[in-house]
């Protein structure tokens, strides 16, 4: 029976938040940095003091306003990407292994503690094991990045104990 814990509601508003944060930023700059010079536009005392009174040559503000803009919007399309590629990922627990991702199995043998002190109050869980070189790792699993996580644990402990 394999318990699974899908990427998290947390996670994934919040990096929309971000999309859409940044996809304003960059309407924002867009608009002061490029459509600014025109007379129809309400922001053209902007561009009449950041360049026109500047001898026609834009200051600090104007350049920011206008290599910020792009910059924005690539960081909301890579945003975007990411949030496409993560949006399948879970966290399965089977019988023998705990599944991170497609590269990433711990199996219960070589897991050797649980930390789940914090679970309660902060949401995550710390599991120490030892990889195929022998040496001990860490791995932090929180709640904000997988919902379902009680019940990964649970079944964690039970096979563990």
């Amino acid at each position: 029976m394999a318990i699974e814990a899908p990427i998290s509601k947390f996670k994934k508003t919040n990096l929309k938040i971000y999309i859409v944060v940044c996809i304003l930023a960059a309407a924002i700059f867009g608009y002061d940095g490029y459509l600014s010079k025109y007379k129809w536009s309400k922001r053209y005392d902007f561009y009449k003091n950041h360049v026109i009174d500047n001898n026609g040559k834009p200051d600090s503000s104007m350049n920011f306003n206008r290599k910020s803009s792009p910059i924005l919007f690539g960081a909301a399309v890579l945003l975007g990407i990411y949030l496409f590629v993560i949006r399948s990922r879970k966290l399965i627990a089977e019988e023998n292994d705990l599944i991170l991702s497609l590269n990433e199995k711990i199996a219960y043998d070589s897991i050797q503690k649980i930390n789940k002190t914090h679970f309660d109050s902060k949401g995550y869980f710390i599991i120490t094991y030892k990889d195929k070189n022998g040496r001990e790792i860490d791995r932090k699993i929180s709640d904000r990045t997988y919902d379902n996580l009680k019940a990964v644990l649970d079944h964690l402990v039970a096979k563990i104990s």
